[in-house]
């Protein structure tokens, strides 16, 4: 892992992005009086979502969005 003050870091920031996205570094700091206040690393690709994969193991019942009257008064306030 790379260290670089802001000075350095603005004046030479494509050679650094280049260093990251080439694999060359994997991440570098961008310091401020010595202090880390940021990460520069790669982006990498989302993972893709795969649909349907619990098809099958989740039940809903056919009741799930009936009105509860305990619930109901809760909610108006009366009993």
């Amino acid at each position: 892992m790379k260290s670089v003050n802001m000075h350095e870091a603005k004046s030479n920031l494509s050679s650094l992005v280049r260093a990251v996205e080439d694999g060359s570094e994997s991440e570098v700091l961008i310091c401020r009086s010595g202090r880390p206040v940021a990460r520069l690393t790669r982006v990498g690709a989302s993972p893709r979502r795969q649909l349907g994969v619990d098809r099958g193991r989740i039940v809903i019942a056919d009741d799930f969005d009936a009105v509860n009257d305990e619930v109901a008064a809760l909610f108006e306030g009366s009993e």
